[in-house]
Order: C-alpha cells, then structure tokens, then sequence
C-alpha cells in the first residue's frame, strides 16, 4: 500500500467547515468572524510518550487529545488539525485501529482533519491543532494574581500510578491496574471546563508534566507564587485509583504525576460560584487546592499549615 493510498483509505475526510480540506498542497480555512485563532502542537515518540503495547486505537485517541487539552486550557473551541505519521510499515491493522481512535475524539469535539504528512521511519505521531476563542477571551498562562483561589480539575494521578506499576515499582489488583493504564492511555480532555471558564479563570494550563510543574509555568509567566495546602489534595487521593495507595506513593502520583490532562486554574475568590457552576455545566469536578501569593515561590503547607519541603519532580522531556 502506498502513501497516497494509505492517506486515502484511513484519514481522508470529506471537508466541513474547511475551505479546502485534505488533497491539494495546502488547506485553506477562513475564520469566524469575531474570533482569535489558538494553535498548539505536540509530538508522540515510541518509548518516550507511549508503549510499543498500546492498543492503536487509544494511542490515535490520546494523540488528538494531548492537543484539545492544550486548546482547553485556553478556553478555545477545536476547529481542525494536521497530522503527521512515521511508520515503520503500513499496518492495516494498526492504522484502522489508530485511524478509528483519532476520528472518534475528532468528530466528538467537531474538530476536523485538514491535512498533514506520512513517511516511512520510527513511531512518531506529530499533530497541530487550532482552535478559536472569541475575542480577546483567550485564557492564558499570564493573567494570576495574587489572592486567587487555585484549583484542579477532576482527579490527578491515575497515569503516574499506571507508569509506576508498568515499571514494576508497585504492585496494583488487576482492575485498579486497568482502570488506571485506561487513564494513562486514553485521557480526556477538558474542553468543556476550558470554555466554561471563559471570563472567569484568570489564568490556566492544562497538566501534561504534572501539577507541581504545570502550575509553575502559570507562576513563572505571572511572576506571582502560591500555596498548595496538602490536606485539600489529600481528596484527590482517595478518588480514581489512588484510593489503595499508600500515602506517599499516591502524593506523588498527585502532585508530580504527568499524563493527567486535566486543568489547574486560578480565579478571584469573588468568583468562586462561577467556579462551580462552570464545573456543573461541562460535567467536571473541580477541587480547590490553594491560593496564588505575592511571594514568587510554590510552597506547600502541611499540618497546621506550616511549609514542608519537598523533592517531587515533574516530567522533563530532556531528563
């Protein structure tokens, strides 16, 4: 089978609301009117991102859904994607499995596949996706201040849990294990909550690296600190599959555990209904976790409130 066979046979799609879709050099797309357009990009390496045991159709699923986390921190609507694929071989299997995957968060979130790139090599899946968010109403990773409330969406963890268990540094009962390599393996992302957020998050990103590490570029780019109180998270330990974990293990699953793609956010104590209301209306729980300081520094506060040091470690691509 050939490229342009393989590109015909499992990702050409007729166009929606593309101008020009999949089959000449370029797509062609024109932007709703009163809309600013968000672009992201993320690339997923055999070995490094994911397990060569993978079932194809969950690895074309989280491959589309790493990117809508990126456009749901934003508060943007998915509009459409490019994909590139290196293959080692055109498995029909696998493509039909991968293809099936991808088009059904696709078509889920109304974002279409508007064009890209295959060649043969390594297992590497490269996809930019875009987005839109009307005007000026872009979330990002800039707008804390200190005095917001911080919070997290859903339940952290469950993907480092999976991780550990693969690497044999933890023993799981077989239905914690699956429930938590589903996590792993097929995410979902919150692009509901990110458009619900819209005019009330001051400032947000998606956690791909883990919370600690996640939060800190929202801290970085708004030269501002904050204080995680361990007693609010200790919540987040006891839902998915932490639950049967011990203490520390499930901490740190929490607080530096990547792959979760859920959203950490900070708003105005003000608008702390909005908060849960947003939460209501898109189906996603969202925990309060801290608050944003002055101070610079990310501080995490143990029993009675005092400091307490830690040595947790988000993931680094370059580590």
């Amino acid at each position: 089978m050939g490229e342009f066979d393989l590109i015909e046979r499992f990702f050409k799609r007729p166009a929606q609301r593309a101008d020009v879709g999949i089959g000449d050099d370029c797509a062609v797309w024109t932007p709703r009117s009163g809309h600013q357009l968000a672009f992201s990009a993320d690339m997923l390496v055999e070995g490094r991102h994911f397990l060569s045991t993978v079932n194809p159709k969950f690895l074309g699923h989280k491959s589309l859904a790493v990117n809508l986390s990126d456009l749901a921190a934003c508060g943007a609507t998915p509009q459409a994607f490019l994909l590139s694929l290196s293959l080692p071989r055109a498995d029909e299997a696998w493509l039909s499995g991968f293809s099936e995957g991808l088009f059904q968060l696709s078509e889920l979130h109304g974002c279409e596949l508007i064009g890209g790139d295959t060649t043969q090599g390594p297992l590497n899946i490269a996809i930019t996706v875009m987005g839109d968010t009307p005007q000026g109403q872009s979330i990002l990773r800039r707008g804390a201040q200190a005095g917001d409330d911080l919070y997290v969406s859903g339940h952290l963890g469950d993907a480092r849990l999976a991780l550990e268990a693969f690497q044999g540094n933890v023993s799981l009962p077989q239905a914690v294990f699956d429930s938590a390599r589903r996590r792993m393996e097929c995410p979902t992302p919150r692009v509901a909550l990110g458009q619900a957020l819209r005019g009330i998050a001051n400032a947000m990103a998606d956690i791909s690296d883990g919370l600690l590490g996640d939060l800190g570029h929202i801290l970085k780019a708004s030269q501002v600190g904050a204080e995680i109180d361990t007693s609010a998270v200790i919540p987040l330990m006891q839902t998915g599959t932490l639950w049967s974990c011990p203490h520390d293990l499930a901490l740190t699953c929490v607080l530096s555990g990547g792959d979760d793609y859920e959203l950490v956010f900070c708003a105005s104590p003000l608008a702390a209904s909005q908060v849960q209301l947003a939460a209501k209306s898109s189906g996603t729980p969202v925990t309060r976790i801290g608050r944003v300081t002055d101070s610079q520094r990310l501080v995490l506060l143990g029993v009675g409130g005092l400091p307490i040091t830690t040595s947790f470690q988000s993931f680094d691509h370059f580590a």
